[in-house]
């Protein structure tokens, strides 16, 4: 292949990588088009949470029984917790409540080693959020 061509192959490939990673990005931000959908509130019942998903640094989906989800905006960009998407609670209640810390949990060999502890915020139930 003479150095031109090679070139416009390259050229090519990068052109045609481009939507496909535009939709992949776009799906991987859907989750900011939800919606609120009603009061917040300052706990759930931890009976009742089904599943989370950890959207970024300061976003957690909770996914309750039935088909409730609550969105908790951390006050603070809790360090790493983006990356890891896990994180454990403590509490001494039935309820997981706003005044409530979790902390990050970095997986290794070894198990799992606690990282930053953050605050959470209100519970906002949303619609529109994506599994």
């Amino acid at each position: 292949m003479t150095p031109n061509r090679t070139w416009m192959m390259v050229g090519l490939a990068a052109m045609l990588a481009i939507p496909g990673g535009a939709a992949i990005a776009k799906a991987k931000d859907d989750w900011k088009a939800a919606t609120p959908s009603g009061a917040p509130v300052d706990c759930v019942q931890i009976n009742a949470i089904r599943e989370t998903r950890v959207r970024d640094d300061r976003t957690i989906d909770f996914y309750m029984n039935g088909k409730q989800v609550y969105r908790n905006v951390l006050p603070q960009s809790c360090s790493q917790l983006g990356f890891e998407k896990a994180f454990s609670y403590e509490t001494s209640l039935s309820k997981l409540c706003s005044v409530d810390i979790i902390t990050v949990l970095y997986q290794g060999g070894g198990g799992p080693r606690r990282g930053a502890s953050c605050g959470l915020g209100q519970f906002q139930p949303i619609t529109g959020a994506p599994r």
